[in-house]
């Protein structure tokens, strides 16, 4: 496994190699990114994993310094798992100039997450398209927990006709149920016991709907509601159509229900498809 950091040598490297793979990621990898690697693997020749904490995506009183950074660490994970290339870019290499270009994305990225965080999308698909641009891989690799993000990547592939095929891996969860992210580790040990009641009241929604539930405002408000209760400072909870994740029509069949909530200091994103009987 080689570990790059600049564009010119990651260009050099891979001149001539087909199948290329990416996952991009921001490191401090967990479980979750290692599956995505696995999958890479099934599915190309050569993977590429890209670690870079893009600063477009944070926010003025977001975490981007604290943000852990753990290369050494992650570079090991990395070569147990099959990675060919780590992309390890500094901010200046990645952005020499201030970055005035960016990715326009459709209004869905002002919902959801993209309300709370004004720009983040944007943010993070630009610094997306520019690694498509320097690795020209023909497969990309991102989780399910970030729902939003992960439908976004696929709407910009698409609609700029780029030649890339957007996989999507399932969300890992610990034992409990909550879903694996780098901000876990900003939880003490009782907001860690606490956190699984997010993905609690998801599987409690999600069963609602398949029992025959429709009417989705109720069940959103009433999930927003026990978080409240419990000292959760919700943000949204949403039940959406996979599709375009748009609020869903009376017969739409597959939904997904996503949430995102403040824990004391620490904010928690997670998500459940469901497939409802027409």
């Amino acid at each position: 496994m080689r570990v790059i950091h600049t564009i010119a040598e990651l260009r050099v490297g891979l001149r001539g190699i087909t199948g290329i793979v990416l996952v991009p990621t921001m490191g401090n990898l967990h479980q979750g990114h290692l599956d995505l690697v696995r999958i890479a693997r099934q599915h190309g020749q050569f993977v590429v994993v890209s670690i870079f904490v893009n600063p477009l995506q944070f926010g003025i009183n977001e975490d981007y310094s604290k943000y852990p950074r753990t290369l050494e660490q992650d570079c090991k994970a990395l070569e147990q798992c099959g990675t060919d290339v780590v992309f390890a870019p500094s901010e200046h290499d990645l952005y020499p100039q201030p970055q005035q270009v960016t990715v326009e994305l459709p209004p869905v990225a002002n919902e959801l997450c993209g309300a709370f965080r004004p720009g983040h999308f944007r943010g993070a698909a630009t610094v997306v398209l520019k690694l498509f641009n320097i690795v020209q891989p023909y497969i990309a690799v991102f989780g399910k927990k970030d729902y939003q993000q992960l439908y976004l990547m696929r709407q910009m592939t698409a609609q700029l006709n780029l030649p890339i095929e957007i996989i999507g891996g399932e969300t890992v969860r610990a034992s409990d149920g909550l879903a694996l992210s780098s901000r876990n580790q900003y939880l003490n040990v009782a907001e860690r016991t606490e956190a699984v009641f997010l993905y609690q009241n998801l599987v409690r929604t999600r069963q609602a709907i398949m029992d025959g539930a429709t009417d989705f405002l109720k069940l959103e408000r009433q999930v927003m509601e026990v978080l409240g209760a419990h000292g959760w400072r919700v943000d949204y909870v949403a039940i959406r159509s996979q599709v375009n994740l748009a609020e869903p029509t009376a017969g739409e069949c597959s939904l997904v229900i996503l949430a995102a909530a403040w824990l004391g200091q620490t904010r928690l994103i997670d998500n459940l498809e469901v497939l409802r009987e027409g």
